[in-house]
């Protein structure tokens, strides 16, 4: 790599910076001579030896978030559009999430099928995503330009296909309204497609294993397994959907080893699975990400969800900082893509039909109709708007405890650094990328891209 041109951008809590392009470190003659004393240890990135291939980056349309961007001034609408979905001069998101029926980021319970014991789905009918939601994902297609992949996650059958006959408080499905159930897929992904929004993916249960005192159903891992392997993948094949990737688990990372274990060591169900999707909530398990690509290579690893928790925290450093964490760690295990939670919700972390407020990386004043950036849009933005989809992840070391990052190669040559340093002193140290060295002084409480061009 020779004149090799680099661009370094900065966010961190100190200065307040948020995505600031820097000064181009100091390129050194001789890179990597730390052995000998004269420089610093480096961060050593060599785009020879890949990884997998990545999806994109996005966040979840919920019915919070539609109503919360409608109720937005037409400015501020544009705005956002803009800075989540415009590939130029913004995030550019390339993946998404909505929800199939309700969840608790929507302002109640409702379903797509609400006649009580209609198995033929006569009365299926998405006439409630056609108030809010389809207008708010339409509108970001159309500010994208470019596919948004859609992975759709039911939190809850209909009540009356449940044992407890109500869509919150867990539940399971009932056995005979298996089917019925399977063929709503089918239903809900080719009326999205009939409204001009296709489908990527759907995932089996948002959170199979929590009994929620909002929209939630319970599968043990082999409820799980025979649903998709005796109905959810017969039916999208039948249905000539078998386009449509089967994402499985949808919960936190402790217990998926157990979970794809199950799965996957029956055949006739593992070959409708595309991989495993996960949150974040409760332990971090980054190990266990790991052990599910090492003992099925062959299945992706998807993160689905994750936010803090308990509030809007309206100018907190530290969510960022949790979402940079994860970011790399999941990453750097074999993710190959990070769909964020809502995209967007009010200054109180809402709306939420059971009072669950939690963090947006954009946060809506009700009051003032103007949108308020926090940290995680800003750390999200130093993955989403340099890490393109079909990019590899690329050997990257990092020799300071201090110091977390993942690098990615581009097909143009691009290669694109991503550190975060969440310590409370600044750390000097060498960027090395096949050969070409550059005297970086990472500051504390940061998140630093680099983007190296030939």
């Amino acid at each position: 790599m020779s004149n090799v041109g680099i661009r370094w951008m900065l966010s961190d809590r100190h200065s307040g910076a948020r995505l600031a392009e820097q000064p181009a470190p100091q390129a050194l003659d001789h890179a990597h001579s730390a052995s000998n004393g004269h420089h610093a240890p480096a961060l050593w990135v060599d785009t020879s030896r890949r990884f997998q291939t990545m999806e994109g980056f996005g966040g979840a349309f919920t019915e919070a978030a539609a109503v919360t961007w409608q109720a937005l001034p037409a400015e501020a609408q544009a705005r956002f559009l803009s800075d989540c979905f415009d590939p130029v001069h913004g995030h550019g998101y390339t993946l998404g999430r909505v929800h199939m029926n309700s969840c608790d980021f929507a302002l109640g319970n409702y379903a797509h099928v609400e006649q009580a014991g209609d198995h033929a789905l006569q009365s299926f009918n998405i006439d409630r995503d056609r108030q809010a939601l389809l207008p708010f994902i339409k509108a970001a297609l159309a500010v994208a330009g470019r596919p948004v992949r859609l992975l759709v996650s039911p939190w809850s059958p209909p009540a009356w296909m449940k044992t407890n006959g109500e869509m919150n408080h867990g539940g399971a499905l009932k056995p005979e309204c298996r089917a019925a159930w399977a063929q709503c897929y089918v239903r809900f992904i080719q009326a999205y497609e009939a409204e001009g929004v296709p489908v990527w993916a759907v995932s089996v249960q948002n959170e199979p294993m929590a009994h929620q005192r909002w929209d939630s159903c319970i599968y043990s891992a082999e409820e799980e397994r025979d649903f998709v392997r005796d109905h959810l993948g017969p039916a999208l094949h039948q249905a000539g959907l078998g386009h449509v990737k089967i994402v499985i688990w949808d919960h936190n990372r402790d217990l998926m080893v157990e979970r794809a274990s199950v799965m996957y060591r029956d055949p006739e169900a593992a070959r409708y699975v595309w991989g495993t999707g996960f949150h974040w909530y409760g332990h971090d398990c980054f190990d266990h990400v790991q052990l599910v690509h090492d003992a099925w290579p062959d299945k992706a690893l998807l993160f689905t969800e994750g936010c803090q928790e308990g509030g809007p925290h309206i100018g907190s450093w530290e969510v960022g900082e949790r979402y940079a964490r994860s970011i790399i760690n999941d990453i750097n295990r074999w993710t190959v893509g990070w769909i964020d939670w809502n995209l967007l919700l009010n200054e109180q972390g809402g709306p939420n039909h059971v009072g669950n407020f939690c963090s947006a990386p954009i946060l809506a004043d009700r009051h003032s109709g103007q949108l308020m950036h926090q940290s995680a849009y800003a750390v999200l933005g130093h993955f989403a708007r340099f890490v393109h989809p079909g990019a590899q992840r690329v050997l990257c070391a990092s020799p300071r405890s201090e110091i977390e990052a993942t690098a990615f190669a581009h097909a143009d040559g691009d290669t694109v650094v991503v550190a975060t340093n969440r310590h409370d002193h600044s750390v000097a140290m060498q960027l090395v990328i096949d050969g070409q060295g550059w005297a970086v002084d990472i500051p504390p409480r940061s998140i630093s891209t680099f983007v190296a061009s030939a």
